[in-house]
């Protein structure tokens, strides 16, 4: 691959509106494509994979998801957007980072720019944070 991609939720408007942003604001190579209509096999992701995160597949193949996928876009950008990325890559960020990322996942449709149609599919859900809408271990 020549080309780092970073995949969001093209189902999603809140989602929409931060790749939205993140093409009109930070500058970067990557391509920001919807899940929906990339080449999922080629970039070596699942559908799964994409309803529970953003996701980042480096031009040298480096994978990564949620917080850690938006560190990645932000190294591949310009400066201000590297010290962002970095910053966010510092491990006691990074530990806030994920459970925040989990609760903007689990809340995107009542955030600015979201609908109904943000709101992940109950499958998705009890996967990600259990029957009663607890998070579940693991990053």
């Amino acid at each position: 691959m020549e080309t780092s991609t970073f995949v969001y939720d093209g189902d999603c408007a809140f989602c929409t509106t931060c790749a939205e942003f993140i093409e009109r604001r930070i500058p970067t190579a990557a391509r920001v494509v919807p899940w929906q209509f990339a080449d999922l096999d080629a970039l070596g992701l699942t559908i799964a994979e994409c309803e529970e995160a953003v996701q980042w597949v480096g031009a040298d193949d480096s994978r990564a998801a949620g917080p850690d996928a938006i560190a990645k876009l932000l190294a591949a950008s310009g400066p201000l957007w590297r010290a962002a990325g970095a910053v966010l890559r510092v491990p006691p960020v990074r530990a806030v980072a994920w459970p925040t990322y989990r609760w903007v996942a689990r809340n995107r449709h009542r955030l600015p720019g979201g609908t109904a149609a943000c709101s992940l599919p109950q499958e998705a859900r009890e996967r990600l944070y259990g029957p009663a809408g607890r998070p579940t271990t693991g990053a």
